[in-house]
C-alpha cells in the first residue's frame, strides 16, 4: 500500500528541509510544492498532504487540483486559515500539530505575567538611560487569571499558572470541572461577568465565526484598569483598535502581544512604541528543536494511516478545531 502513496509536502523544496521525512523517502512517492504553483502541479494523484511551511491561501486557490486526496496533516495547532468551505465540506481528514506547542505558550503566558508582575518593561527601559529609580513590583501569588479558551494550550496555562500559585479560571464553550489546570471552568456565556474580577487575562482560543472580535472595547470596559493583557490566540480574536484606545486611556494596565490583525506588525502600528505593551512576532509556541517534534508527530501519524488506524489530532471541520 505504502508503495503507491503520494505524500505531497508544501513548503519544503527538498527532503532535507523537514527533519526525519528521509524515513519515508523509499516507502512513497514524495513531491515538494514550495509555493502555490508547485502545490496545484502536484496535487493531482496525492493521498496525503503535509502543510509544512504553508499557505492556506495556496492550498485554497489549488482546490480544485485535488482528486484523490485523503488526509491532509497541518502543521501548526490554529487550522483557521484552513476552513475555507470547500476543504470544510469534503471528505478529507485534517490533523494538526495539536500538542507540540503546549509547554512553550504556557511558559510565554507566565513569562509575560511575571514580566509585568516584576516591572521588567520599565527596568529595561531605565537601564537603557543609566537611571536608578526604586520601584516594587508585584506577587503573582493568589493573583487571578482568567485563560479564555481550554483547549489543550489553554490546560497546559492553567497547570503552569496553578502551579506558582495563582487561581486560574478558565472559560470555555460550557461550565465543567476545572480539573488540574483549573480552579473551574465556566461557560462562554459568563465571561463578561468573569472579566471584572481577573488580574490578568490570557486570550487563547481557536478563531471561529463565534469568537472573531471577541474581545470588543466593551469587553475591554469590563476588566480592571490594572488588569494585564495576554493574547497568544489570533490578531482576529480582538479589536486591535479598541484595545490600543483601551490601552491609551488607562481603561486596562498592559498587554502582551504575540498575534496581530496584520502580520508582520506593520511598522507604523502604534502598538511598536507604547511603553505599556510588549509585541512579540507569533513566536510564542516555537522553540529551539520544535520542528523535529512536529515532523515526528506527522511520521507517527503517518504509520497509523497507512495502517488503517484512527488518527490522532482530528479536527472537526464543523467548529474549527481538534475537540
Amino acid at each position: 500500500m505504502t508503495q503507491q502513496l503520494t505524500v505531497v509536502v508544501h513548503g519544503a523544496s527538498q527532503v532535507t528541509d523537514v527533519p526525519h521525512l528521509d524515513e519515508l523517502a523509499d516507502r512513497v512517492t514524495l513531491k515538494f510544492a514550495p509555493d502555490g504553483d508547485a502545490l496545484a502541479k502536484h496535487l493531482p494523484g496525492a493521498d496525503v498532504l503535509l502543510g509544512w511551511n504553508f499557505s492556506a491561501r495556496d492550498l485554497q486557490d489549488a482546490w480544485s487540483q485535488v482528486d484523490q486526496l485523503r488526509w491532509i496533516h497541518w502543521c501548526g495547532a490554529g487550522v483557521d486559515a484552513a476552513m475555507f468551505p470547500e476543504l470544510v465540506s469534503s471528505n478529507v481528514t485534517l490533523t494538526n500539530a495539536r500538542g507540540i506547542f503546549d509547554r512553550a505558550m504556557a511558559e510565554y503566558a507566565l513569562g509575560a505575567i511575571l514580566s509585568f508582575a516584576k516591572l521588567m518593561p520599565d527596568s529595561l527601559r531605565l537601564q537603557i538611560k543609566h537611571e536608578w529609580s526604586y520601584r516594587m513590583g508585584e506577587m503573582i501569588e493568589g493573583k487571578r487569571a482568567l485563560v479564555v479558551g481550554v483547549g489543550s494550550i489553554g490546560r497546559a496555562i492553567g497547570r503552569l499558572l496553578s502551579a506558582v500559585g495563582m487561581d486560574v479560571v478558565g472559560v470555555g464553550r460550557t461550565a465543567r470541572a476545572g480539573g488540574d489546570a483549573f480552579t473551574r471552568i465556566v461557560g462562554i456565556d459568563q465571561l463578561d461577568a468573569e472579566l471584572a474580577g481577573a488580574d490578568y487575562v490570557v486570550l487563547i482560543t481557536p478563531l471561529t465565526e463565534q469568537t472573531r472580535g471577541l474581545f470588543s472595547g466593551e469587553r475591554f470596559a469590563r476588566m480592571r484598569a490594572s488588569a494585564r493583557f495576554v493574547n497568544l490566540g489570533r490578531g482576529a480574536l480582538v479589536d486591535e483598535q479598541a484595545m490600543i484606545d483601551a490601552l491609551n486611556r488607562g481603561v486596562i494596565a498592559s498587554a502582551a502581544l504575540d498575534v496581530f490583525e496584520v502580520e508582520p506588525l506593520p511598522a507604523d502600528s502604534p502598538l511598536w512604541d507604547m511603553p505599556n505593551v510588549i509585541v512579540s512576532p507569533h513566536n510564542s509556541g516555537d522553540y529551539i528543536g520544535f520542528h523535529a517534534v512536529m515532523a515526528r508527530a506527522f511520521l507517527q501519524n503517518f504509520e497509523r494511516f497507512v495502517s488503517g488506524e484512527e488518527l490522532v489530532n482530528v479536527v472537526d471541520k464543523s467548529v474549527g478545531f481538534v475537540p
